[in-house]
């Protein structure tokens, strides 16, 4: 809700005229009748802006008392737009207070249309600069969040800037130095061996190896040998004894990437060792015991697969104690400006603000390796000039039918309050909203963030 507008003139009549001319057109207004109560009211409530008179005294036309409001409110509210209204123009007085600082200097009898004007404009900026200074804080908040994170925990260069990734990562430290089963989930591409090498570097077994491997790579027949290890003979072509990737980790964590591709047959084998910590290598009736830490990764649908019959219950519950969620980049556009920065390292300057806004505008269907490959191409395209939105050669979004069209998606909103340097204004004519439809999508992110 927007704040309402002070009004400082010692005649009541002007402040009950104002306040109508305003009530008119939408717009709540608040009235004092001397300076001390103009200030009172602004020390204990929000206000747009303020409208003020230059003169409080009878016979008095020199604008003194103005100027020291003027002086007063800009001490105390020096973000808050002040209008001067009075009755007496003198342009050299109104030159002065411009300069330190005044919004606007009108004359009694005042013209509606330019006052109006005045006002909308001047509500316009100081929201818009509401916003940026929010979204300021709200950045110095997670940076200081983030270099304390940093401070304590190894995050291997991890480009942590949004809140859903911050709150991630703080949960994958708090979580590294249990011993108990994490599965990440997320789409193709999102960072989720990423937050598995965070978890290893943060936990105990630090120190032993880190081990990978994709469940989704290699044929069903030789799942078990790579996850057990052979004896030679096991299978065709296994000439010589190999160890498996259990063994391979033995004191640190094995990362077992798609484990939704895992068959059947050696799900319910990985569920023995989980259990029990023991294993045979293919071929052998050898027992053999290791201490590993598993993290498992995937992006697919677990329980729908539990539910038809592809992916064992007791193996899901598993492997599924401590769970992460790895977000699409889509759905954090803070995070795309800082990874571009991260991929480009010293190029970073070459990034143009058009193709800043390409690069927000643009939803990224395969998250971060996609925007890695696209600055890529972009940097060798634009050879040793700047980065344009041409060279980034990100293809134009088709239409969602299934969207309204005046429902424009988060990205589509951060990429026009970017290239407008957060004018909400000129974002909403952009985006073919109205600037109270514009703040109430985002007031309504807000709400969803709490």
């Amino acid at each position: 809700m927007t704040s309402p507008i002070l009004i400082i003139d010692d005649h009541p009549s002007v402040g009950e005229a104002l306040t109508l001319l305003l009530s008119l057109h939408g717009i709540a207004a608040r009235t004092a009748t001397t300076p001390g109560q103009g200030l009172a009211l602004l020390a204990s409530e929000p206000f747009a802006l303020v409208i003020q008179d230059m003169n409080f005294s009878a016979d008095t036309t020199s604008g003194d008392e103005g100027a020291a409001l003027f002086a007063a409110i800009r001490a105390a509210h020096p973000d808050l737009p002040v209008i001067l209204l009075t009755a007496w123009t003198q342009l050299e007085r109104a030159v002065s207070l411009i300069k330190a600082g005044a919004a606007d200097y009108l004359a009694k009898p005042w013209d509606d249309v330019k006052l109006l004007a005045s006002v909308r404009n001047l509500m316009e900026l100081a929201e818009s600069q509401q916003v940026l200074r929010q979204q300021r804080q709200a950045t110095q908040r997670r940076g200081a969040r983030a270099a304390a994170l940093r401070a304590r925990a190894d995050l291997g260069g991890l480009v942590v800037a949004s809140e859903a990734m911050l709150a991630l990562v703080e949960m994958a430290v708090q979580v590294a130095h249990s011993p108990l089963p994490v599965l990440i989930t997320g789409a193709n591409g999102a960072g989720k061996e990423g937050i598995a090498h965070i978890l290893h570097a943060n936990s105990t077994v630090k120190a032993g190896p880190f081990v990978a491997l994709n469940c989704g790579a290699l044929p069903a027949e030789l799942i078990e040998a790579e996850l057990f290890g052979a004896e030679g003979g096991a299978y065709t072509g296994a000439q010589r004894a190999r160890e498996g990737r259990f063994e391979a980790a033995d004191g640190g964590t094995l990362l077992l990437d798609e484990i939704g591709n895992l068959p059947l047959a050696g799900q319910m084998k990985l569920l023995r060792v989980l259990e029990t910590g023991e294993y045979q290598r293919l071929g052998s009736t050898r027992t053999r015991r290791a201490q590993v830490r598993v993290v498992s990764a995937t992006n697919a649908d677990l329980p729908a697969m539990v539910a038809g019959g592809t992916f064992r219950e007791d193996l899901y519950y598993r492997l599924n104690v401590l769970a992460l969620h790895v977000l699409p980049l889509a759905e954090r556009p803070d995070d795309v400006l800082p990874l571009a920065a991260h991929f480009l390292a010293a190029d970073a300057a070459r990034l143009t603000d058009a193709a800043q806004a390409a690069l927000l505008a643009h939803a990224w269907p395969g998250n971060v390796r996609e925007l890695r490959n696209a600055l890529a191409r972009a940097r060798l395209l634009a050879a040793d000039g700047p980065i344009e939105p041409a060279h980034l050669m990100l293809p134009t979004p088709a239409p969602d039918a299934s969207r309204n069209l005046s429902e424009p998606g988060r990205e589509a909103i951060a990429a026009a309050l970017a290239a407008h340097a957060g004018n909400v204004s000129r974002a909403a004519a952009q985006l073919g909203l109205s600037r109270q439809a514009l703040y109430r999508r985002m007031e309504h992110w807000e709400q969803t963030k709490t």
